[in-house]
């Protein structure tokens, strides 16, 4: 940033004054896309501001916002914070009662923002939300009683200012840097779910932080595809955007969210963004959809495709080391020049043709998926980040970047990596990811235990796994999480996410994955099939799927794919041999948020999902479980 800039009212003036009549948001409204400026958009945060303190929205006072990505959305958010409110951004993907009224409660939400897709769910946890005063609606439906139009709030923000403008230039003034903006509550997987303080100086400090690894250039266009209650859109995406002069574009929603999953490939096409805000689930169903249009063009093409892939990824190497050696790649690279003009670049035309490359975070992300986005020509460039740092910590970018890396650690930023004793380790040595900076939250909203436990003497102990490269410790590797390492008989642990990752990534017949060892004489895995995929497979070969041989046919590929990293498959070497599952569990019901085995981030919710299926993980402990072919698993593929 230009000057010191301490809260986000001190930051949303000056950029939207220093860029001011240039686009920022761009929505479709019916059919068109609509554009606003950057002083527009600072205009109707004002508007909602003085419609806030015209409900009597006091300084510090909390709402909640629960809505799919829209500009009223974001006029919403600088509402509160203009009024000296703090925001609560709630998941539209929230479906238990439960979840949303802990939330409204425990936040002590006076108001309650939320569009047509959500209103219903507010509307059956009201009575459970005694302090909850008004319902403000952001579409045109029928009303219910204490139920507002937010057209209304911004007409009442209309009348506040013809008499009270100094009312608000006063909230506006006493705004401080470590006011709150607002409390993010993670996704509960384990507990009722903690409320993240983050400060105006959080988002400041984590916007400069940003900008010193990742670079985009003035009038590029982001399509913002994670819903933007997650702080990771909010900084990533509507801050970093605003102090690059940039502009953004957000999905249209729908009744439900699975017509906004339809509206993702049509806005890519229709926006054609540069640059694209994801999670690694929403890209590996990219890769997916690509080689599924791939495929269809019949086998010379599908030839062609797979000869471009090789070659590129063989010369693109882990990016860092692109062509090297020189003289042992060089012809590579003209290669790559033809094969991108015949195949890949009519790849890209599909995402709208001037992709430079998506921003990936939220989980892991396998370093074959980004190997493939980089060799047809739409890098994903992994970063690392927890929402107790606001959320950015590290991230890879266009010329500075090592696949399988999260990236270079942001400045001004500390970070050390930590041994089961604090003790901090050399560079290479795996520990636990620790930071200080202007990023580190407040703390728990009411709850000091467990503030006093994550941060201590102002690190904060993000709870994962990794380590700084040993070549260069600007880059950090991030393992996993301890909540998730596996145990052996030996007491040897193992972080199982890159493995679980890899194989779902990279196999078309097995959507999810779940490594397990609890102490156990040998590790297996639970794979979800893509049933699709496997009978296509089988029935190209004159098999019917539905046979016992199909059936049996099925299980022979689902082993070729777990045991394609053992020594002479095409993974080999990727992971330590000790841990690949010597046993495979065939799951019949996919991980789905619905069942709450995924989370509202998509990520894998590692405790239900073995609860789930603890009877099957005990079968496959059992000489018959271990037979790949046993009952329940060609029961699994019926």
């Amino acid at each position: 940033m230009e000057k010191e800039i301490k809260t986000i009212i001190d930051f949303v003036d000056y950029y939207t004054g220093k860029y001011g009549d240039a686009t920022f948001l761009r929505e479709k409204i019916g059919d068109t896309w609509t554009e606003t400026s950057y002083r527009k958009t600072r205009e109707e945060g004002i508007l909602y501001a003085a419609g806030f303190m015209a409900l009597g929205l006091q300084k510090g006072e909390k709402v909640a916002l629960i809505s799919e990505g829209r500009n009223k959305w974001m006029y919403s958010e600088l509402g509160v914070l203009y009024a000296g409110g703090t925001d609560v951004p709630l998941s539209f993907k929230l479906e238990s009662d439960y979840d949303l009224c802990f939330r409204i409660n425990h936040s002590d939400s006076r108001f309650i923002i939320a569009s047509e897709s959500q209103i219903e769910k507010v509307r059956r946890v009201l009575p459970k939300c005694p302090d909850l005063e008004k319902v403000i609606v952001l579409d045109d439906i029928p009303l219910q009683e204490n139920e507002l139009y937010v057209d209304d709030l911004r007409k009442m923000g209309e009348e506040f200012l013809k008499d009270h403008k100094a009312e608000l230039d006063e909230r506006i003034a006493s705004i401080q840097p470590g006011d709150y903006a607002n409390i993010s509550y993670t996704s509960g997987t384990t507990a009722d779910p903690k409320g993240i303080l983050l400060t105006h100086n959080n988002y400041t400090s984590n916007i400069v932080q940003c900008n010193s690894v990742v670079k985009i250039d003035e009038g590029d266009v982001m399509l913002i595809i994670t819903p933007l209650d997650h702080c990771f859109a909010h900084v990533a995406g509507f801050y970093f955007m605003m102090c690059n002069g940039g502009s953004i574009a957000t999905v249209p929603g729908g009744k439900n969210a699975i017509t906004m999953l339809r509206n993702i490939p049509i806005a890519i096409k229709e926006v054609r963004p540069h640059v694209m805000l994801s999670v690694p689930a929403i890209s590996r169903n990219f890769r997916k959809n690509i080689e599924a249009g791939i495929k269809k063009k019949g086998p010379k093409v599908q030839k062609l495709y797979e000869f471009a892939l090789d070659n590129a990824i063989k010369y693109n190497r882990e990016y860092y080391n692109m062509g090297k050696p020189g003289w042992k790649l060089w012809w590579r690279k003209p290669i790559m020049s033809i094969m991108d003009k015949l195949i890949f670049k009519n790849v890209r035309e599909n995402f709208g043709g001037r992709l430079k490359f998506f921003i990936g975070g939220g989980a892991l992300l396998d370093i074959e998926l980004q190997r493939y986005f980089c060799a047809v020509g739409m890098p994903i460039f992994q970063g690392y980040g927890l929402t107790e740092a606001t959320p950015v910590i590290c991230a890879n970018s266009a010329g500075h970047a090592r696949f399988g890396s999260s990236g270079r650690t942001v400045k001004p930023m500390d970070i050390k990596i930590c041994d089961e004793e604090g003790r901090e380790v050399p560079n290479g040595t795996t520990g636990e990811i620790v930071i200080r900076g202007g990023n580190v939250m407040a703390g728990y909203w009411k709850n000091p235990t467990a503030t006093a436990e994550t941060i201590i003497d102002g690190w904060l102990h993000t709870g994962d796994r990794g380590y700084l490269c040993a070549e260069d410790p600007r880059y950090l590797y991030v393992t996993g999480r301890f909540k998730s390492l596996l145990i052996s008989s030996d007491g040897e642990k193992y972080s199982p996410e890159g493995y679980e990752d890899s194989l779902a990534d990279g196999s078309r017949y097995i959507d999810a994955s779940v490594l397990h060892n609890n102490q156990s004489p040998y590790t297996v895995v639970l794979v979800i099939p893509n049933k699709a995929a496997l009978a296509e497979a089988v029935s190209a070969k004159g098999i019917d799927p539905a046979s016992d041989a199909g059936l049996r046919a099925q299980l022979d590929i689902i082993k070729a794919e777990v045991d394609s990293y053992r020594p002479g498959g095409r993974h080999a070497g990727l992971f330590p041999e000790k841990w690949l599952p010597a046993a495979i569990i065939v799951g019949d019901t996919p991980f789905t948020e619905q069942n709450g085995m995924l989370n509202t981030t998509s990520k894998m919710v590692r405790g239900k999902v073995e609860k789930f299926y603890a009877d099957r993980i005990e079968y496959s402990f059992t000489p018959e479980g271990k037979d790949l072919y046993n009952p329940k698993n060609i029961e699994s593929l019926k």
